[in-house]
């Protein structure tokens, strides 16, 4: 698939510009898939976050930076791919449950980076997962 020619037609003239035409925009939440679908169509990178404080406090390149030296999965976030990748491997009713109570992602910023893997511009999405507390699964009373 022709990734560049793809994002190329998205109207907009920057990053932020395209994204925001797609519906990505800061601030607003968005389904996990369609996040997972709009990184693999266009190319575009998404991090995860599971603390808010960094999500939301430091540049994405200074948290890539000081968090490579981990494990993909001992970090505070992990990019869409691997979650997903994660999760159905180890969850075989995750697809029912996403299509009956879908994960939301707040986005928190977009913008355009040097690739960490091979130094040319790449677009990048990050978002908060939401806390346990805020799922907004109705779990049965217990009996």
């Amino acid at each position: 698939m022709d990734t560049l020619g793809t994002w190329g037609a998205v109207p907009g003239k920057t990053p932020v510009e395209k994204l925001g035409s797609l519906g990505i925009i800061e601030g607003r939440n968005f389904d996990i898939r369609m996040l997972d679908e709009i990184s693999r169509k266009y190319g575009i990178e998404v991090f995860l976050f599971f603390e808010e404080d960094l999500a939301r406090t430091r540049t994405l390149e200074s948290v890539l930076e000081e968090f490579e030296i981990f494990p993909e999965y001992g970090r505070p976030y992990v990019g869409i791919g691997s979650f997903l990748r994660f999760t159905r491997e180890n969850d075989p009713s995750f697809e029912q449950t996403m299509r009956e109570f879908p994960l939301m992602i707040e986005i928190v910023t977009t913008g355009e980076m040097l690739s960490p893997k091979d130094g040319t511009p790449v677009c990048y999405i990050t978002g908060l997962m939401p806390f346990l507390d805020e799922l907004d699964v109705d779990a049965p009373a217990p009996a």
